[in-house]
């Protein structure tokens, strides 16, 4: 190696170490340091669940002319759940949605007063959709069908959603301080059932905006307050 060679690189090779020798240092310290343990998480408690609207999702999917699939939402709704994770069939839940809420973003004025006037849900009229569970039955360990009623622009009809239960806890100390549980569903009806078919296709066309509403629903619900902190006030 050249004289000029070894020059240049012997700053690269002392800083090289240098910095191997501080990586070590506090590297080493901080293994010694064992971080602080997690508080034990417990199994969610039976009782009176309220939504979680800052966690909690509602949308829907209707065909626009057979030309896309097109998404929109509700963005407020409220819910009560009562639930014991050891019974789940025992559950009952309790839905309201405003009518009003459903979002259309970019969607001209036009189409913003025929799905909100009279012509379809006619949210003066009928401000509140609201479905209440009648029975649940499980399909698998921790999957369930939900039997209930929908109440939407004055028709009330039977619903049934497809949910799973993804989980909770009691609640975790200076974090959460209540239980929390969470679940994901799917449904779908005609909104004709519901009178509402402005706009349905012809038969065998799919010019129009589509008869079969698809819901997709992601909730958690805040419940019981955790024993330990309960227990401490």
């Amino acid at each position: 190696m050249s004289h000029t060679i070894r020059t240049v690189l012997r700053p690269f090779a002392a800083g090289a170490v240098a910095i191997l020798l501080g990586m070590h240092g506090p590297a080493s310290r901080a293994a010694d340091t064992a971080p602080p343990a997690m508080p034990a998480i417990t199994a969610p408690t039976a009782g009176v669940y309220h939504l979680d609207k800052s966690h909690a999702s509602l949308l829907l999917r209707v065909s626009h002319m057979g030309f896309s699939t097109y998404t929109t939402r509700f963005s407020r709704f409220d819910a009560t759940l009562t639930f014991d994770p050891d019974n789940i069939p025992a559950s009952k839940l309790d839905a309201t949605i405003e009518s009003a809420s459903l979002e259309m973003d970019a969607a001209p004025k036009m189409c913003l007063d025929i799905v909100k006037g009279p012509q379809l849900l006619d949210t003066v009229k009928y401000p509140q959709i609201v479905f209440r569970s009648e029975k649940i039955r499980m399909t698998g360990a921790k999957t369930f069908e939900i039997a209930g009623t929908l109440a939407l622009h004055g028709v009330t009809r039977p619903l049934v959603l497809t949910a799973t239960y993804n989980g909770g806890y009691g609640g975790m100390p200076d974090m959460d301080p209540h239980a929390r549980v969470g679940f994901s569903a799917h449904g779908s009806f005609k909104r004709s059932d519901f009178g509402m078919a402005f706009g349905v296709p012809a038969p065998g066309t799919t010019m129009g905006v589509g008869d079969l509403i698809d819901l997709t629903i992601e909730a958690e619900f805040s419940g019981p307050a955790l024993k330990a902190a309960a227990a401490s006030h």
